[in-house]
């Protein structure tokens, strides 16, 4: 199926179900994207920041950009004045960074939590007690150009299906107390990434509202 087949089949299965859909265009080339972007997709997610800068500049302005992948503190600058939301934040240190170059561009800058369920040790993420801790900070509370619209999560690579469910369940309950303990008065914490190609069925059965999605719309992602 073609790329804007695929788009419209995601976009009927999604907007029924009130879940968002980013479309990961991780080295996909322009003409890709714009396919896309005519079929009716207006949100994208990019894990390099330098490829995400120049796609940025080439593609309409209307584009909803996300970063999805580990953000270095010294590539914040380059995103910082159009970035729609950092969907990977996993320190204290990063959001502070993000807030500091909000502040220069007189932005606040929408950011996930990104959180660590997954059975690997590759994947980044905060633990639940260090996002708490995070959360009741002084530091972040002394934040004003940044805001947390929710928690995104990357479950573990593996057929195991029992095993994702258990681990998309279990951030959708902390997703749930955090919103209950520390956002219940913001209608704006209301995100929570989860799913990709390999597993989004099943994230949304659990309660997720995003998904992000590569080879389920591009095909398969080129080797870089």
């Amino acid at each position: 199926m073609s790329i804007t087949d695929n788009i419209k089949r995601l976009k009927s299965e999604t907007s029924l179900l009130d879940v968002n859909l980013i479309a990961v265009s991780k080295t996909k080339p322009i003409e890709d994207l714009q396919e896309a972007y005519n079929s009716g997709q207006r949100r994208f997610g990019e894990n390099m920041v330098q490829e995400l800068v120049e796609k940025q500049e080439k593609l309409p302005k209307d584009i909803e950009w996300h970063l999805i992948g580990h953000l270095q503190t010294n590539k914040v600058k380059y995103i910082a004045p159009f970035i729609s939301l950092i969907e990977s934040v996993d320190s204290i240190k990063l959001l502070a960074e993000i807030n500091k170059h909000a502040e220069k561009n007189n932005r606040v800058i929408d950011c996930l939590l990104q959180i660590y369920i997954a059975d690997e040790e590759t994947k980044y993420g905060l633990g639940f007690d260090e996002a708490i801790d995070l959360l009741r900070s002084k530091e972040f509370i002394s934040l004003k150009h940044v805001r947390i619209r929710g928690l995104m999560g990357i479950a573990t690579h593996t057929d195991n299906e029992k095993q994702i469910k258990e681990e998309f369940y279990e951030l959708k309950t902390f997703f749930d107390g955090i919103k209950q303990s520390f956002f219940w008065k913001e209608s704006f914490f209301d995100t929570l990434s989860m799913g990709m190609s390999s597993d989004y069925k099943i994230a949304i059965e659990q309660g997720s509202n995003m998904v992000r999605l590569g080879s389920t719309i591009f095909g398969t992602r080129a080797k870089i």
